[in-house]
């Protein structure tokens, strides 16, 4: 039977949100420049808890400084993080919100202009170079100290970031990856970091933190050697491995796979997972009907970035007969009466078409 789009998501871990949507985790630049918290960034989150979001999850935090993707990004490498993250954490749940951080490792896609460290990533490529062993050991427990710190600061759970051609990412790609030591080769192989991060992470924290992963399950912008297949079996891996929920990135979650193009991804992943692992679904919502749709297929919560950023209200607004959510192209102006400061309303601009006589290309 499929479920209401407001009716309660309990995990199975405890934690229930009030609803089945959540505020997708987004790329917004607006913390300080050693990954603290801002008041921008701050209300941005709080405004959609406001809104009537079940789950908000905050942007991608690295959990290294070499890890670190882009300026004024969130960081949760470091105890001096905890107090915004805590105000944070606080925040959220005085508005009836359940919490997540996200947190990540850039790999290749770190910036040393901003980390002053060089990149490393499974395998040389384009200025990273190819990580040791000890690279690797470190990066797992940094992600499991990133997770107690997440835990600490009363968060409700964390996402480990295994989309969008970051770290993870790039271990499971078929491509990026070219290693062949314990690391690299077979799907095992290149699986193996996503898994041991995972473990670690669930180690490290309690029974009842909620913890998931966001997948890319196909090539798709900066994730490229992945295979449909292999994402669903290192879904099921990860489910072993202990993590609560898959959040599929589905980038345009109307159209059937690339593999098998009659059909769709979501039950698929369904069909390979414990019922009682959750699956969270996001790609270019903007409608109840489109929402609705994707937890018939079965998704248990569908997650909204873009549609969200336009419309902070969408959970509440959305129960009303007849109400339209707004589209894009919107100006900067009404992005920033939206809440995104200056730095987020500018990088908007990087979706096509998304700010009124915007043609910069996607970058995904």
């Amino acid at each position: 039977m499929t479920p209401s789009l407001f009716s309660p998501l309990k995990f199975r871990t405890g934690l229930t949100a009030r609803n089945r949507v959540a505020l997708a985790p987004m790329t917004n630049k607006q913390s300080h420049a050693d990954g603290t918290l801002s008041d921008d960034e701050f209300n941005w989150l709080i405004s959609r808890a406001d809104g009537g979001f079940g789950l908000i999850e905050t942007c991608a935090a690295h959990v290294a400084k070499d890890g670190q993707g882009w300026p004024g990004e969130l960081g949760i490498y470091d105890d001096a993080h905890l107090p915004g993250l805590t105000r944070l954490a606080s925040a959220l749940r005085e508005r009836g919100a359940a919490s997540m951080v996200q947190i990540f490792h850039g790999g290749v896609r770190a910036d040393q202009s901003v980390s002053g460290q060089q990149p490393w990533s499974a395998s040389a490529h384009e200025g990273a170079r190819a990580a040791t062993e000890d690279d690797i050991a470190r990066v797992i427990q940094q992600f499991a100290a990133a997770a107690r710190r997440a835990q600490h600061a009363g968060f409700d759970g964390v996402e480990l970031h295994g989309a969008h051609g970051y770290l993870l990412t790039q271990f499971l790609s078929s491509t990026q990856n070219r290693r062949t030591d314990r690391w690299g080769g077979s799907l095992e192989n290149r699986a193996r970091l996503m898994r041991e991060v995972a473990r670690a992470v669930r180690a490290a924290s309690t029974a009842d933190f909620t913890v998931g992963i966001r997948l890319s399950p196909e090539d798709f912008g900066n994730a490229e050697g992945l295979d449909l297949d292999e994402s669903i079996q290192a879904a099921q891996w990860l489910a072993d491995d202990g993590l609560d929920f898959i959040h599929l990135s589905l980038w345009r979650s109307a159209l059937n796979t690339h593999k098998y193009p009659d059909q769709h991804p979501l039950p698929l992943f369904r069909r390979a997972l414990p019922r009682d692992v959750a699956i969270l679904a996001a790609g270019a919502v903007y409608t109840r009907e489109e929402a609705d749709a994707l937890l018939a297929l079965g998704a248990d919560c569908i997650a909204l970035g873009r549609s969200a950023v336009i419309n902070p209200d969408w959970p509440l607004q959305s129960q009303h007969e007849g109400w339209t959510p707004q589209r894009p192209p919107v100006t900067i102006e009404e992005l920033r009466q939206r809440g995104l400061n200056p730095a987020f309303a500018s990088y908007m601009r990087n979706w096509k078409g998304f700010v009124a006589d915007d043609v910069a290309p996607s970058r995904l």
